[in-house]
């Protein structure tokens, strides 16, 4: 029967197009480029890693949190503007001697 024929083939064309949204939704590779923090900070390294001994400091010290800052590990105020674009809440680390 010719009805039986369109609705079977409807129903597999419809499966086959969810099977396609869910494979491209959860194995994408290009997925996870839109949940990337960092985006062009040292992208040669496997881990972007910052160590500091704590005499070096100083009385203070602002670290970037966005990863959008230009002077990176070292904050610049880039989260401000990261911040109205996204509806984000990111700040920087502030690390300074406790006052006397």
């Amino acid at each position: 029967n010719r009805h039986e024929w369109v609705a079977a083939a409807s129903l597999t064309v419809g499966a086959a197009a969810i099977g396609y949204l869910a494979y491209k939704t959860l194995y994408s590779k290009d997925k996870g480029s839109k949940l990337l923090v960092n985006l062009d900070i040292q992208k040669d390294n496997p881990k972007v890693v910052h160590a500091f001994d704590i005499e070096d400091l100083g009385d203070k010290a602002v670290y970037c949190r966005c990863w959008r800052s230009k002077r990176f590990p070292m904050c610049d105020g880039s989260h401000t503007k990261h911040n109205d674009e996204t509806g984000d809440n990111v700040g920087p680390l502030i690390i300074k001697k406790r006052e006397a």
